[in-house]
């Protein structure tokens, strides 16, 4: 009986039996499929290309190799101008992206679209004769004595989520505003002159370059007065009496577009001021000089992330001054003692609350403030 793998016709005659029988039929399970035999790494020369005195018996398959049985010795076969085109693709690959590096130079990121800030600076000249005493004393008989002392007068109002932003982006939001109030109104190294930079980290980048020209060259021109980005008193006037600077304001927020967020500041600080020639311990010569801040900080989403500011707008109102100085560059504070010189048109007062008609004059009157009664209200 014929099995797979016999011919046709049968096994020829003399041809197996015995035990050559018993070795066909144990090869003939072994089956060596096309694939197999394809990747094999070793294949045998042709007589031909063993005619060689020196040739070897077999070659290799590798992929660098000549091919099938047909290649010829010195022609590259299939495997070969494969691995030469992998090379080929690589190298023009990185030729390609040389080029276009040289041609198209990286290009940072521009710096947001943040506009100069807007400023107005108006001294309040004195209606009467400044006060003097010790700083306790004075606080104590103004409407400052209800105020906070330093950064817990700079309160955070109720968040609400806007459309487009998150409570934890509002709340951030506030919080910069906060620290930006901080630094620029209540650190002591700003209010004397000899330091700003804790105020400039907080700006946008797009920023600073306005506010380094505003501390180097300062300008009443609404672009460039020191005054109009932090609070700082001219060295050569005056000098701080009293670290504990009275503060009371609110901040308020809103959407003004899809990718902004504004926070409007609306705060007054009283500060006690002695001559900069005098002694500190002389603080019986003390006087108070009140700054009135209005500013508007805007955000976006960038900002939020970075912990910085634009400030878009300042009006700031500050006395007791003679208006014939430039507040601009610093706040030179008529000291106790002072008398009324030169005056201008009715301003607002910097104690009243809330968002008082106010006039953009190059100077003004300081209303006289009024000592709180016997229960701690101000008189009206």
């Amino acid at each position: 009986m014929a099995v797979p793998g016999d011919p046709p016709n049968g096994t020829p005659d003399g041809i197996g039996g015995g035990d050559d029988d018993f070795r066909a039929d144990e090869y003939r399970s072994v089956v060596f499929d096309e694939d197999f035999v394809r990747a094999a790494r070793l294949q045998e020369y042709s007589a031909e290309e063993r005619m060689g005195e020196h040739a070897r018996a077999v070659r290799s398959r590798s992929l660098w190799s000549a091919g099938g049985p047909g290649h010829r010795t010195g022609t590259p076969g299939r495997g070969a101008r494969q691995g030469m085109l992998l090379v080929l693709l690589i190298a023009t690959a990185f030729a390609a992206a040389v080029y276009m590096g040289l041609r198209n130079p990286y290009v940072p990121t521009p710096q947001g679209d943040a506009q100069p800030l807007g400023s107005v600076v108006v001294p309040l000249a004195p209606s009467a004769p400044v006060p003097g005493g010790r700083p306790a004393d004075l606080y104590a008989n103004s409407p400052a004595a209800q105020y906070a002392v330093g950064a817990a007068g700079i309160s955070l109002p109720a968040v609400r989520r806007t459309p487009h932003f998150s409570d934890s982006q509002i709340v951030a939001a506030l919080s910069i505003a906060k620290d930006y109030l901080v630094q620029s109104s209540l650190e002591p190294d700003v209010l004397a002159g000899t330091a700003s930079r804790s105020v400039r980290v907080l700006l946008d980048p797009a920023q600073q370059s306005q506010f380094d020209q505003s501390m180097t060259s300062p300008s009443g021109d609404g672009r460039h007065a020191a005054t109009g980005w932090l609070v700082r008193f001219d060295p050569a006037t005056a000098a701080l009496a009293d670290s504990r600077v009275r503060v009371n304001g609110t901040l308020g927020f809103e959407e003004v577009a899809p990718d902004a967020l504004e926070v409007t500041s609306d705060h007054t600080f009283v500060y006690a001021v002695r001559p900069a020639t005098g002694s500190p311990a002389a603080a019986d010569g003390a006087s108070l000089f009140t700054v009135r801040r209005e500013l508007r900080l805007r955000f976006d989403r960038a900002d939020l992330t970075a912990r910085r500011a634009e400030l878009v707008s300042a009006y700031v109102m500050a006395g007791p001054e003679d208006c014939a100085t430039d507040p601009a560059g610093g706040f030179r504070p008529l000291l106790a003692g002072a008398e009324p010189t030169t005056v201008g048109p009715p301003a607002s007062d910097p104690y009243a609350s809330g968002h008082p008609r106010r006039t953009a004059g190059l100077c003004g009157v300081m209303a006289t403030p009024s000592p709180p009664d016997a229960s701690g209200a101000t008189a009206p």
